[in-house]
């Protein structure tokens, strides 16, 4: 008799497994996922404390005030935008709709993880381009795409990397793709990116059919425990995610506290000026104390541990847990040798400084 298994390409999913803290009591300064360390704006916080009283309510399935409130924000159109429980759930959900068995899906070496778990979800198969020097190269992007690609996932700027690819970069990937293959911008860190030949991809979608833009409140404006996405698109990706999305898949406080983070300015301008403060500072004490530090446009540097026979990338995590400090390790990025760590608090971020130069020296 046959035992009930799933699709082999679910068997190749690896689970996500964030680091955590032990539970010992201390006070940990966790670095290791992209928090915004000010937290949310005091305006999202009141709007949660008054979902609280609503709770016994289903939200809006049409998501009609958030998706306004994106519209305003950005100046956009609303009818063009979805929302979704953090922008992993529509990852998940586009993949779905128009990837499966024999088709392909083209992604980067580097790119963010969640693109390769949502392509095996779907049966499709992931197609991956390498990069120069952890940034996205478009003509190897360009030279794996074929018939059968039907989604191509580009993170800008990129998780773990915190590197990105102008504008003009963007538009000559889409020239290059097949007509049929939808291109999906995922900006996740967007809002962290001023750089003045970048865009998060607004304007290639409202000059397209087949490009799709993915944003996220967890980032920036500080509600990642919420699990707040969107994205913006044409009329035929949005009517496929809605036709497929739970009904009321992003709950009632998490479309309060989103629509009313979008009208705090000032918070996201303070958000965005400890970055510019901090990312440089960082930046530069780690390669001081002895890592390789690539450059990044995020709120996190991607760090390199020097290569040393009796050093290596564990113990330098052992010995920043023993100090109550928590990195990420990017093996599952090909990347043994590397961190990911978050820009903290100034607090915070000295003390993994000083913490490094004890085992760096």
């Amino acid at each position: 008799m046959d035992l009930l298994s799933p699709r082999p390409s679910v068997g190749q999913i690896k689970p996500y497994r964030p680091v955590r803290p032990p539970r010992d009591g201390r006070r940990w300064i966790d670095l290791s996922l992209t928090h915004n360390p000010l937290g949310p704006s005091p305006l999202a916080l009141d709007a949660y404390c008054e979902a609280a009283a609503r709770i016994h309510c289903y939200p809006d399935w049409d998501q009609d005030p958030l998706r306004h409130a994106i519209a305003r924000r950005h100046s956009i159109d609303a009818d063009h935008i979805v929302c979704t429980a953090g922008s992993e759930e529509l990852i998940h959900l586009v993949a779905q709709a128009f990837a499966g068995p024999g088709d392909e899906v083209l992604c980067h070496e580097r790119g963010y993880r969640g693109f390769i778990k949502a392509i095996r979800a779907t049966g499709a198969t992931a197609v991956v381009a390498a990069e120069r020097d952890m940034v996205v190269d478009v003509e190897a992007m360009i030279d794996r795409a074929t018939e059968r690609t039907r989604i191509c996932f580009l993170a800008n700027p990129n998780n773990p990397t915190g590197t990105y690819i102008p504008a003009d970069a963007v538009q000559r990937l889409r020239a290059g793709l097949p007509s049929h293959t939808l291109l999906v911008l995922d900006s996740a860190y967007a809002d962290y990116c001023r750089m003045p030949d970048y865009s998060d991809g607004t304007e290639i979608v409202e000059n397209s059919d087949n490009v799709m833009l993915i944003r996220t409140f967890s980032k920036m404006h500080g509600l990642a425990g919420l699990r707040v996405g969107w994205g913006y698109g044409p009329s035929t990706v949005i009517e496929a995610v809605n036709a497929i999305r739970g009904a009321f898949n992003v709950s009632l406080p998490a479309q309060m506290t989103a629509a009313a983070a979008l009208s705090d300015a000032e918070h996201e301008e303070a958000t965005f000026a400890h970055n510019a403060q901090w990312l440089p500072w960082l930046s530069r004490e780690l390669e001081r104390v002895g890592l390789r530090v690539y450059p990044s446009v995020c709120n996190f540097v991607l760090a390199r541990v020097p290569t040393d026979p009796s050093l290596g990338t564990q113990a330098v995590i052992d010995h920043l847990a023993r100090r109550g400090i928590l990195v990420k390790p990017v093996t599952d990025y090909g990347l043994s040798d590397c961190l990911r760590i978050t820009v903290g608090r100034e607090e915070e971020n000295k003390a993994l400084v000083v913490a490094l130069a004890e085992i760096l020296g």
